[in-house]
């Protein structure tokens, strides 16, 4: 990484808003931010925030989600936790804690107000952000998310074609929560799958 990019991320690691200064209440556990910025890599995959087994690692997406989100990108592990790759940025560092039904929690407001836009100006080199969920789509998107997630998602060649600088690219979450949405929109599979591998791909073997 670059030397201010790196100086960064030492500050982010050392971030205790959530606990010190929180909009609301305090994070149920100690700050462990988990991040992969990158000075070289231009495709960003900007989550949501760690779950419990991402938040137990240190590491993003090492869980049955990480597993389909590879799958989808045609990836092996360890391409994807490549920094020369991919950029791992998600909506919040810290794992936010659990509702009452055992679901996490939004990610919390404070990290991306304090930390999103220094990180993303230090990353010009981005050309691909693949915005997984709502909250990812939300800031990177603006006014061109839709209603809802399933009408962004579906509505992604038209958000392919009016971004550029860089291109941006809708996904759901890949939990196994939305099995379902996936079983009831097959276009996504068919269709928006092979074009995002491809890509990828294209970008991939450019490093």
């Amino acid at each position: 990484m670059s030397a201010e990019l790196d100086s960064l991320v030492a500050e982010i690691k050392a971030c205790r808003i959530c606990v010190e200064q929180p909009l609301g209440k305090s994070l149920p556990h100690e700050p462990r931010p988990v991040v992969v910025p990158s000075s070289t890599a231009r495709i960003l995959i900007a989550g949501q925030a760690p779950g419990t087994r991402v938040h137990l690692s240190g590491a993003p997406f090492t869980d049955a989600s990480g597993d389909r989100l590879r799958d989808w990108l045609g990836v092996p592990s360890e391409t994807f936790y490549d920094p020369d790759a991919f950029a791992i940025v998600p909506m919040g560092f810290c794992f936010p804690g659990q509702d009452a039904k055992g679901g996490d929690l939004p990610p919390r407001r404070e990290c991306a107000m304090a930390w999103r836009a220094r990180l993303m100006k230090l990353m010009p080199q981005i050309d691909l952000v693949l915005t997984i969920g709502q909250y990812a789509q939300r800031w990177h998107m603006g006014a061109a998310r839709a209603a809802s997630l399933t009408d962004t998602v579906a509505d992604w060649r038209a958000v392919w074609a009016r971004s550029s600088s860089p291109h941006v690219l809708p996904l759901p979450h890949p939990s196994w929560r939305n099995t379902g949405w996936i079983k009831r929109n097959p276009w996504f599979e068919m269709e928006l799958l092979p074009f995002l591998k491809a890509e990828i791909q294209r970008r991939l073997s450019q490093v």
